[in-house]
Order: structure tokens, then sequence, then C-alpha cells
């Protein structure tokens, strides 16, 4: 990505209360949270390839963090013990489906527990995210997310909405639907609660 609509990105956010710091490689992003969270804070952890590939919770986890983490789970209900009480942390760290340019942030939830975090709860959210999940608009971010972003994890989680056979999105009714809560955030009364980190990468969906 371009210096100059980077530079215009940063400012947009920073406008609506938002940090953007970038990064070469998620291996300072991950050395970044390690430092600014404290080994007394509880931490939530939102379903993301992304963070997979960072191993950002056995990291937390190995030095004594708290951490709920959904994929620790070993059932359905320890799963859904597990999205609540990632909703009353100190951090909550996810990554997203798009950010735009002109200063939005888009996600799209299966159950809803990631866009709710993100919105209102811990303390402060950290989204990690990768240059190819930039768009110019949100209305650029929607569809990013409908097209691209839903049929892939979609496929990933083992569901078969007609979108994963389609590559795109029909807006349908299955049962196996995955796109149930859109979130667009464009602003943030608490100034800095959430920061954006850039990763100068192709990372997740």
């Amino acid at each position: 990505m371009d210096k100059e609509k980077l530079d215009i990105l940063k400012r947009n956010f920073e406008l609506r209360n938002m940090e953007v710091k970038c990064f070469e490689i998620l291996e300072d992003v991950k050395s970044e949270i390690l430092n600014i969270i404290s080994l007394d804070s509880s931490i939530g952890i939102g379903h993301s390839a992304t963070l997979q590939r960072m191993n950002i919770t056995e990291e937390l986890l190995g030095r004594g963090n708290i951490i709920f983490d959904m994929e620790l789970a070993k059932d359905k209900e320890e799963c859904k013990i597990l999205k609540r009480k990632a909703l009353l942390t100190d951090w909550y760290i996810t990554g997203s489906n798009a950010i735009s340019v002109d200063g939005r942030i888009i996600n799209i939830d299966h159950s809803g527990n990631r866009v709710a975090a993100i919105n209102y709860g811990p303390d402060k959210v950290i989204i990690v995210v990768g240059i190819n999940k930039i768009v110019d608009t949100w209305q650029k971010g929607i569809e990013r997310v409908k097209n691209k972003a839903c049929p892939l994890n979609a496929k990933r989680a083992g569901f078969n909405p007609p979108c994963v056979a389609l590559n795109k999105c029909v807006d349908c009714t299955s049962e196996e639907r995955v796109c149930n809560s859109l979130s667009i955030i464009e602003g943030q009364a608490v100034k800095g609660r959430i920061k954006i980190f850039i990763v100068n990468d192709n990372v997740g969906f």
C-alpha cells in the first residue's frame, strides 16, 4: 500500500478517536502486544486466522495472562461461556474483515460475540489486519466481507451456505449462514480505546 493512502487512512481513524500503527511483519505486532499488555491483564481473543498465525493465545498464556479464547473450549457450552467472559476483559484482541481508508472498521459475525466485544465491553481493543483487508470506503468493505471473507470463513468453520460454492453472497437464509451480525464502527467515544495494528503482509481472509 502506498504511503500517501496509508497516511490518509491513519488521519481519518485518528479523527475518529482510533489509533493506527504500522508494522512490517507479524512478529513485530506480537512483540508490541506483549509489550503493552501487562501480565496481570485479562484478555479476550476474537476468532481470527491472523491471530492463529501469530500464536498469540499461547504466548499470552505462557507468560501467565488470563485468557478467554473460544478456541480453547472443550465443547459448545464451554465455548459459550468463554465468549461471554471475553466481553468483560481488560483487553480484547481480534482481527477484522475490513478497514477502510475513510476510517471505518467493517465486520460480519456468525454469533455476534466478536462485533459485540469490539463495540463495547473490554477496556481496550487491538485489531490486527494485513494490508489485504484495506479498502477505500466502508461500502467496499461490506462488499469485501460478503463476497470474500464470509465464504472463506464459512468453509474454514465447516459450514456450507451457498456462498461457499458460489464464491459470492446471495443473501441466503440458509441455516448454515455465517454472516448474521454486520458492524460498521465509525468512531469511538473513548479516545484510543481501539488500536489498529496494520501489518505489511497479506494475512487472514
